[in-house]
């Protein structure tokens, strides 16, 4: 019992199951999954069609902080990226073109994050800070280059990738699941995993071994660049506009809880993919239980608040043996 309370998937993994049965008492269709012109629909293939941009900045978020470090710019990186999409296909480049930009662009921004903190050794608090207050900015201004807010565009392609289907399947989890494994394969399948640990466990003893800890430093931010461009592609292409004001609000607080929900430590070290997905999908399925809950908007972050901080505490080892020794005391 010890060793599964203690395993990292228990408790994330119960609090979905959890999260799943409420939802089900409250609305009895909750399962119910349905192919409606061509597609599947329900509100479990809603919750992961949701989750999916979230869980890609987390993915990248998961790869920073298993290298001691931090990203606070992935929701202004989304909105560059949505910016110069619109802004690209306001100027008439090829669809394909432009998914190509927007991904270069997130490469770019994930590029300067880690020179700031590779090269710069700055703190990566402050390096990421610098870009996300300017990068909304950034975003409003590429706006104005063609004189107009918030403006809507069509593209086949980017709203394929997004909004579009193969067979029943979203297309959107299609990416997903392809975007996943190719980071995993990436991840441990190669050296660039193992390197990376080693430099968030000890990035001095990682340069002893002969590991470039600052190139390492460097290719985690660039990898968290791009992985939020497929976001951003994504929620750019679901609302047809740039909104640089409030596209991806908060997603980074978001990606950073579901790196710590799946078991993850902001002291680096570990990189748990697999767990970040579950972590996503808890936050996911939280926010879609408080709106079919009824309540009002006033408190859906504070219920959020409160039920992520139950499944830390029942994650955190000293709050569990603190339960179990009140418990024993009380039993004897």
């Amino acid at each position: 019992m010890r060793a599964l309370t203690g395993h990292r998937a228990t408790w994330p993994l119960l609090a979905l199951v959890v999260i799943l049965i409420v939802d089900g008492i409250i609305a009895p269709g909750f399962f119910a999954i349905r192919i409606v012109e061509g597609r599947l629909f329900g509100t479990p293939i809603d919750i992961l069609y949701r989750a999916m941009p979230i869980a890609l900045i987390a993915l990248g978020m998961a790869v920073v902080i298993g290298s001691k470090g931090i990203d606070l710019s992935v929701g202004s990186i989304v909105a560059v990226v949505g910016a110069t999409i619109a802004w690209r296909i306001k100027a008439g480049d090829p669809h394909f073109v432009i998914l190509l930009t927007a991904l270069a662009v997130g490469i770019l921004c994930g590029m300067w994050n880690g020179f700031l903190v590779a090269v710069l050794n700055i703190q990566p608090i402050i390096a990421t800070l610098i870009l996300m207050v300017s990068g909304r900015g950034i975003g409003l201004m590429i706006n104005l280059i063609y004189g107009g807010t918030d403006p809507s565009f069509e593209s086949p392609l980017l709203q394929g990738l997004s909004v579009g289907s193969i067979g029943y399947v979203p297309t959107r989890l299609i990416l997903f699941a392809g975007l996943f494994v190719a980071l995993w394969l990436l991840i441990r399948r190669t050296a660039l995993g193992l390197f990376i640990e080693s430099v968030g466990g000890n990035a001095a003893a990682a340069n002893l071994a002969g590991i470039n800890a600052r190139l390492i430093t460097f290719s985690v931010y660039v990898i968290s660049g791009l992985c939020t461009a497929w976001a951003g592609i994504i929620l750019t292409a679901d609302v047809h506009t740039s909104d640089p004001v409030s596209v991806a609000l908060f997603s980074e607080l978001d990606a950073i809880l579901a790196v710590v929900i799946g078991g993850g430590s902001l002291a680096g070290g570990r990189i748990y993919l697999g767990m970040t997905l579950l972590g996503a999908l808890v936050i996911q399925t939280l926010a879609t239980s408080i709106l079919m809950s009824g309540l009002p908007p006033e408190y859906n972050l504070l219920v959020k608040a409160v039920v992520v901080l139950f499944v830390l505490l029942l994650q955190s080892n000293n709050a569990r043996d603190a339960v179990f020794t009140l418990f024993r005391r009380r039993k004897g």
